[in-house]
């Protein structure tokens, strides 16, 4: 007979097995490995966003001048005229405009892109931020005038929005993008040299044309079809009155006009139309000029 084994209840709590806890209270040395984790991961995702921000800039041509006309819309004349009128203002005020024609937008909204490119390219002087960007994207069809820190007062959003809309926008309408980018900084010039009452003058006249210019063409269309209207009577009348005269004449043959020798009459003389955007003499460059989004664009 076997002795009894010792109980196990007996055992001392010396002999058993400890048993770890799965969780412990937090303690200093766990509170400083959390905050250091934390301090990583913002490190990290500030970097992240950093990168990201500067991956998506806008790609921007180089400043040669006055006007940057990457899209190709002014002729040399129309450009050697807007640069004259620009010189004049820097002169007269030392505020600077420059005229951009954009290929493309790049994907972005015409406001993001504006003040991105104003500060890009610095335009105005540094600490007085007088400067302004008309920019001109043909292929998105919008249009923004980029308004720089400090000439804000002067030229308020809704100055801007009354250039472009009564203004600028007209004459891309009717595709004169070089009429519309002369009278707007036209425009701009006389509202930065103080005579903004002679510009809203103008665009309460335009205003008035435009509402009689469209009285007009539904005035022609009108008699148009009145006309197209009475010419049908009259061929109908006139088949009735005669109807062998049809028959006779299609039996008989065709006189043909020769055409002259030569190319004919119609044809497509363009002017010095290219992509050329530096001024003549050079020597053009920004100043330093800050951007903060200010201004008002529109789109045809």
């Amino acid at each position: 007979m076997t002795a009894p084994g010792p109980d196990r209840s007996t055992r001392s709590a010396a002999s058993r097995p400890r048993v770890r806890p799965a969780f412990r209270a937090a303690g200093p040395v766990a509170e400083t490995s959390l905050a250091h984790l934390l301090a990583l991961v913002m490190v990290v995702a500030a970097a992240l966003m950093s990168a990201s921000a500067a991956r998506a800039q806008p790609k921007f041509p180089a400043l040669t001048g006055r006007i940057v006309d990457e899209a190709g819309l002014l002729t040399l004349s129309d450009r050697n005229a807007i640069i004259e009128d620009l010189k004049l203002l820097e002169q007269k005020s030392s505020d600077q405009i420059v005229v951009f024609t954009a290929k493309s937008l790049q994907g972005y909204p015409i406001e993001d892109f504006g003040y991105q490119l104003g500060r890009a390219w610095g335009i105005g002087q540094k600490g007085v931020n007088n400067g302004i960007v008309l920019i001109v994207a043909p292929n998105e069809r919008k249009v923004r005038i980029e308004v720089g820190r400090g000439l804000e007062p002067v030229m308020t959003d809704l100055l801007s929005k009354l250039i472009i809309e009564n203004t600028i926008l007209p004459a891309f309408r009717r595709n004169d993008y070089a009429g519309g980018i002369k009278a707007g900084v036209h425009d701009i010039r006389d509202i930065l040299l103080g005579d903004a009452d002679a510009v809203r003058e103008r665009a309460q006249a335009g205003k008035k044309r435009s509402a009689a210019d469209d009285s007009n063409v539904a005035l022609y269309f009108l008699i148009f079809f009145i006309c197209v209207a009475i010419f049908m009577v009259w061929m109908q009348q006139r088949q009735m009155a005669h109807p062998g005269v049809a028959s006779r004449r299609r039996g008989g043959g065709y006189v043909t006009i020769p055409s002259s020798s030569g190319s004919s009459g119609w044809g497509s003389s363009s002017g010095s139309w290219g992509s050329s955007s530096s001024d003549s003499g050079g020597g053009f460059s920004g100043g330093g000029g800050d951007f903060g989004g200010g201004g008002s664009s529109g789109s045809w």
